[in-house]
């Protein structure tokens, strides 16, 4: 884990309540965990609040700045606006469990809690699945292309008439 060591927060010499710390991440942050990433040109700032109570910590980590996608539609490369939080607590137990992605319990002669897979999460889970540049939006062509081959959602049935008729009686006590 040393190669996170710079996101190690420690807590033990920290009074309780709110403490602030900030981490500027870029593209090296994400060599660093060996994963295909979908991006490039990370520039991130994530802000880390951090509030110690005398049985647990408290952390809600922001994460905001931009990263470059390639365009699903016309390939091209654009810049895409990060933010998001996420929120957790970390708290004392007898051995290091992650299994509650929301609940961290770490062993209690731990002095400092690493951050480093919880800023590289937040950064990840704010990309989106299907990446499309502004200027394919604007372009009506690719746009033409999305309404056609984009799944229609939340599509009303236009026709009363093909309601079961078992549960038209509900419909009318509904009206």
């Amino acid at each position: 884990m040393d190669k996170y060591r710079n996101y190690d927060i420690s807590f033990s010499g920290v009074k309780q309540g709110k403490h602030e710390f900030e981490f500027c991440v870029e593209q090296r942050f994400f060599d660093l965990f060996e994963a295909e990433e979908e991006f490039e040109n990370a520039k991130i700032v994530s802000k880390v609040l951090l509030e110690k109570h005398s049985t647990f910590l408290d952390f809600v980590i922001s994460v905001s700045g931009t990263v470059d996608l390639t365009c699903d539609i016309s390939n091209e490369k654009f810049q895409y606006p990060i933010n998001n939080e996420i929120k957790f607590l970390v708290k004392f137990g007898e051995e290091y469990d992650d299994s509650n992605e929301e609940i961290i319990t770490i062993p209690h002669h731990y002095s400092e809690f690493n951050i480093a897979q919880f800023i590289y999460e937040a950064v990840v889970l704010a990309i989106p699945m299907k990446k499309v540049s502004p200027a394919a939006l604007e372009n009506e062509e690719f746009q033409d292309l999305l309404d056609k081959f984009s799944p229609k959602i939340n599509e009303e049935k236009a026709d009363d008439e093909d309601i079961d008729p078992r549960w038209e009686a509900l419909n009318k006590l509904r009206k």
